[in-house]
């Protein structure tokens, strides 16, 4: 079967968002010093009010108007590296995955090593492209950062880029430091899971699925989630989550690929 269809992480919108206001982030501001508010110009304020709306109308599923308002903030900043981010982000919901790539590189180039945009740009390359090895030495920049302020984020993505492309000795110590961070996130468990369980380590991968259980609503679990906690439950021999997982698979998924699999008896591919 396939890799758990877990999401990866973009760097959180609010980590672009908390930088908007200095925009230079650690830059100088010409003098020999850190930029600080007061450095921030007319224009540039004019950029980050832009990106906050583009911000919104790309959460709302608005992509052409949120285009628009990346443009603009553009017009004002064309220095802005985080607006060539976050209209990455906009053309890959879109489909547009050269528009994408481009804008990525775009926003590197103005900001060589920024930990979220490297990380975004990373899970970009793995997922979307389905270029595991160029992406990780961009997860591996993120986590260089001591500044980075979502490692977490980084980390997920790097161990389930490693999943991908069947490392599971790198995809073991990137999520297990990432459970250092955050115990509960369902893609760390269920990649954990996968791991110890394509190993026949089915004690630890046990374990992860029941805090996967115990902390997610079984709702908001994929189908290929749902069909990895299924099986590690029938290895367990814990029959009654077998049996519920198998419901909600039946229900929510029935034309799913895994509920055939399921009808058909296939645990074990």
């Amino acid at each position: 079967m396939r890799g758990a269809a877990v999401g990866f992480c973009a760097a959180p919108l609010a980590a672009f968002l908390a930088t908007l206001a200095l925009l230079g982030g650690c830059a100088s501001n010409g003098g020999g010093e850190l930029k600080t508010a007061s450095d921030v110009t007319a224009a540039e304020k004019r950029a980050s009010l832009r990106l906050q709306l583009a911000v919104g109308y790309y959460q709302n599923g608005q992509y052409e108007i949120a285009l628009d308002e990346v443009k603009q903030a553009i017009a004002a900043d064309p220095s802005y590296a985080e607006a060539y981010g976050v209209r990455a982000l906009v053309y890959t919901a879109m489909g547009q995955l050269q528009l994408a790539d481009d804008n990525y590189q775009q926003a590197l180039r103005l900001k060589p090593g920024n930990p979220d945009l490297s990380n975004n740009y990373g899970s970009f390359l793995c997922q979307s492209l389905n270029k595991p090895a160029q992406a990780m030495p961009y997860f591996d920049t993120a986590l260089r950062n001591p500044a980075y302020q979502t490692p977490v984020s980084a980390l997920v993505n790097a161990g389930l880029c490693s999943v991908r492309s069947k490392n599971h000795q790198a995809a073991e110590r990137y999520l297990l430091e990432a459970v250092r961070y955050n115990p509960d996130l369902q893609a760390t468990n269920a990649g954990l899971a996968r791991i110890y369980y394509e190993r026949r380590d089915y004690q630890r991968a046990g374990f992860f699925i029941n805090r996967l259980i115990e902390t997610s609503k079984l709702d908001t679990l994929s189908a290929d989630a749902l069909w990895l906690a299924l099986r590690v439950q029938r290895k367990t021999g814990d029959r009654s989550n077998e049996a519920s997982l198998a419901a909600q698979l039946r229900r929510r998924f029935p034309g799913s690929p895994e509920y055939a699999a399921f009808e058909r008896g296939a645990f074990d591919e």
